[in-house]
């Protein structure tokens, strides 16, 4: 097929319609690129079918060859919304700063007064199972404490992320040094009107229940605080639940304070998730809360502690202007939750060509490995299609607009394009 012939079917598809859903831009990406790179399908591709012009593109499309050469592309230097398909940007980052072998840790100290001490850096995977392998370790290592103290201090206090909001919804959880289950708890009402956990591995402890009565809150996950000190008194009342179950008492309460010079370092936990692990979880599961701690625990690490967001833009900014040669990115946190966040598809594209040997932590479906984003009005799309001798090919899709009828725009790609079989697997 000549490459004048492609980049009408190209054109023919972006002038005409909106490319949605992840299905689109694989179909989209394997047609074109399999049928320029490799033999040609047909002859008579091409034809700009008459559906097309029922519909509108609004936004930005870029796709790459095996080598990085161009293909298509349209409006691929307007600056447009990433949507969750900055965490790929975020995560080029932490692998280079960080490293893939990564792990957090979390010290436990002891007192001069036998007080416990707990102090975070960022884990953003202590969830129940953790805090429990945590007790175990703890209790061959006491017979009992004082109060146990909650340290925080490796992140500012004052974190406001652009884009989240205040609401229950996870999806605001805040960030902190020393979180438990991302910041949120699962709960349900039983017949009675009882709050019981809906998670067996988490017990339902008093602070959380206070917290759920005080917000009025109904059955489901929420974040029930946007205090980061609050949120570590939380992981606290956790691990002095587990420790009790162990035979571990405290003879206080938990409390939020500091490490100082005179306590005891005495266990240091590796957190069981390496960073290539999270980074999967985040890509896989879109989840808004661990890039931020991500970045957070970056910006700390390269300009010292406490660690704050603009530390961990500076981080992320830089590596894109020096390493991706990607100065006009404008980045202001890590998950893609703000509208404040601007790239373009070419830039987009250099991402994609520095992320495409850790393609494996992306969803797979087929020979596609992709990232998605969606936020109200915004539709992105990112990713690679693989099975080409040459290597895989990169797309790029930011579309400004919702679209109504998926079905029916992707019906209308496939008798738009008659060299394509509707019926391959891909």
């Amino acid at each position: 097929m000549a490459l004048a012939h492609l980049m009408h079917i190209c054109w023919s598809l972006t002038a005409g319609g909106t490319l949605e859903k992840t299905g689109l831009a694989m179909i989209l990406a394997v047609i074109l690129l399999t049928s320029w790179v490799s033999s040609p399908v047909c002859s008579q591709a091409g034809q700009e079918g008459p559906c097309l012009k029922r519909f509108s593109f609004i936004g930005a499309f870029v796709v790459a060859g095996p080598e990085g050469q161009i293909l298509c592309k349209k409006n691929e230097t307007r600056k447009c919304v990433p949507a969750s398909t900055l965490k790929l940007l975020t995560a080029l980052a932490a692998i280079r700063h960080l490293g893939l072998s990564y792990r957090f840790r979390t010290e436990f100290y002891l007192g001069p007064d036998h007080d416990l001490k707990v102090k975070g850096y960022g884990d953003p995977l202590l969830i129940s199972e953790v805090w429990q392998e945590i007790a175990d370790a703890l209790s061959v290592r006491i017979q009992g404490f004082r109060d146990l103290i909650v340290d925080a201090g490796y992140f500012s206090r004052i974190i406001e992320i652009p884009g989240v909001g205040h609401s229950t919804n996870p999806y605001d959880a805040p960030v902190g040094a020393l979180c438990a289950n991302f910041n949120t708890v699962n709960f349900y009402r039983d017949q009675k009107k009882k709050i019981v956990t809906a998670e067996p591995q988490t017990p339902m402890v008093p602070f959380a229940r206070e917290k759920i009565r005080a917000l009025g809150l109904s059955k489901g996950r929420h974040t029930f605080t946007h205090d980061p000190l609050e949120a570590a008194r939380y992981a606290g009342e956790l691990l002095f639940h587990f420790l009790r179950d162990r035979g571990i008492e405290g003879d206080g309460k938990v409390r939020i304070g500091a490490v100082r010079p005179e306590d005891r370092l005495f266990y240091t936990y590796r957190s069981r998730f390496t960073l290539e692990e999270i980074l999967k979880q985040i890509m896989v599961f879109s989840n808004n809360f661990m890039p931020n701690q991500v970045l957070i625990a970056m910006g700390a690490q390269a300009y010292g502690p406490p660690g704050t967001l603009d530390k961990g833009v500076r981080v992320v900014s830089d590596y894109a202007a020096k390493e991706l040669n990607a100065a006009g990115i404008e980045f202001v946190e890590g998950s893609g939750l703000s509208r404040e966040n601007r790239l373009t598809a070419m830039d987009m594209l250099a991402v994609l060509e520095k992320f495409k040997p850790h393609r494996h932590l992306l969803r797979r479906s087929g020979r596609v490995l992709f990232k998605t984003g969606t936020l109200e009005g915004i539709r992105t799309r990112a990713g690679y299609v693989e099975g080409l001798s040459e290597g895989p090919c990169s797309f790029a899709v930011f579309l400004d607009r919702d679209t109504s009828d998926i079905d029916r725009w992707m019906e209308c790609i496939e008798e738009s394009l008659p060299c394509s079989d509707p019926h391959q697997a891909f």
